[in-house]
């Protein structure tokens, strides 16, 4: 039911990983990255959720090559999700998209790995790299919106320690990524802090040692729905979840119909009811990680009576870390996943 909801508010194809794979043609870029990327990166890639793609210094030192791995691969526990279901006429229309915002050529680079100290390099990286990427390469911590980062960056610093990025990157291209800096993020060029080619090349070297295998585990099937079902009347199940609502420091927002706002009022279902509620403090903390569990939120309980029974249903909370692809939703979806089934539970036990 979760998952039907979804695709009528966002027609695609909701994909394993928690990426959208959209059908156009395969020559149309524009309309493809409408589709698939602008959700995050923004209609003309300036940003958002995802990282802004119209930088000239991005655009100066990404190749094609990497970006056509980054579509593959995505960026595990990163919100950037792989798109497996884009075959390689749909990337390559995408990145010609991408590419069109600039007027330089794509830069294409060798293979070959770079030969630097990676000791020194660490030292390096602490001293100034480390407070905006992490000690351990991390990343910024949030989506990149504004909401979940400090106002005064426009954009998280990505995870460098990432499989999907140590995947994507050549030595090559981090060394211009380096040497060039980002005009318009706080990314600056090695060479006004001072450093020279070969403190780039021992930055690189060190970098490829904070690579991290994908350590969240793998996803089989999910049901989409908690469901429960009742053997009291719905008028009783619906005030036995009340009571286990605000038992659980939750507060009720509102009861109405399933179907209201969507038939004639008068004409709702009765059968068919929904209970709102919310605990604003764990919901400050899970915009806080990820502002798009807006969408699915407050809390909502729906209530059917089938004539045989009330089934008493919710969305399940841990498919949104699938959905969203962002780890640091895996705890806060486990605790909701464990709240709802609880307050269900009571209320029908």
């Amino acid at each position: 039911m979760f998952m039907q909801c979804l695709k009528l508010l966002i027609p695609g194809v909701i994909l394993a990983s928690g990426g959208f794979a959209l059908a156009a043609p395969a020559s149309d870029g524009d309309t493809l990255y409408q589709q698939n990327c602008a959700v995050c990166h923004g209609a003309h890639g300036d940003g958002g959720v995802g990282v802004p793609l119209n930088l000239p210094d991005f655009l100066a030192v990404a190749s094609d090559d990497y970006l056509r791995k980054t579509l593959h691969e995505g960026r595990p526990g990163r919100v950037m999700p792989a798109f497996p279901a884009l075959d390689e006429q749909a990337v390559d229309a995408i990145i010609g998209h991408i590419r069109s915002w600039s007027e330089k050529p794509a830069p294409v680079y060798s293979d070959q790995a770079l030969q630097g100290n990676a000791e020194h390099g660490s030292t390096l990286f602490a001293t100034h790299c480390a407070a905006c990427h992490g000690v351990h390469g991390q990343g910024g911590a949030g989506t990149g919106v504004t909401f979940s980062r400090p106002r005064e960056s426009p954009v998280m610093a990505p995870a460098l320690n990432n499989p999907g990025f140590q995947h994507s990157v050549s030595d090559a291209m981090l060394k211009a990524t380096l040497l060039a800096g980002r005009e318009g993020t706080p990314m600056p060029a090695v060479g006004s802090l001072g450093l020279n080619d070969q403190d780039a090349n021992d930055l690189v070297a060190w970098i490829r040692e904070l690579k991290v295998e994908d350590e969240r585990p793998a996803r089989g099937a999910l049901d989409p729905i908690i469901q429960f079902e009742s053997s009291y009347s719905l008028e009783e199940t619906l005030e036995n979840l009340k009571q286990a609502v605000v038992g659980r420091n939750f507060r009720i927002i509102r009861v109405q119909y399933f179907q209201e706002g969507l038939t004639s009022e008068g004409e709702e279902d009765p059968a068919r009811v929904m209970l709102y509620f919310c605990n604003f403090s764990f919901l400050d903390e899970a915009l806080a990680i990820d502002p798009r569990v807006g969408l699915f939120l407050p809390c909502r309980i729906t209530l059917v009576d089938t004539g045989h029974g009330v089934q008493v249903m919710t969305i399940n909370p841990k498919n949104l870390s699938r959905l969203f692809n962002n780890a640091e939703l895996d705890k806060a979806c486990q605790e909701m996943h464990d709240i709802y089934a609880e307050i269900m539970e009571d209320a029908t036990l």
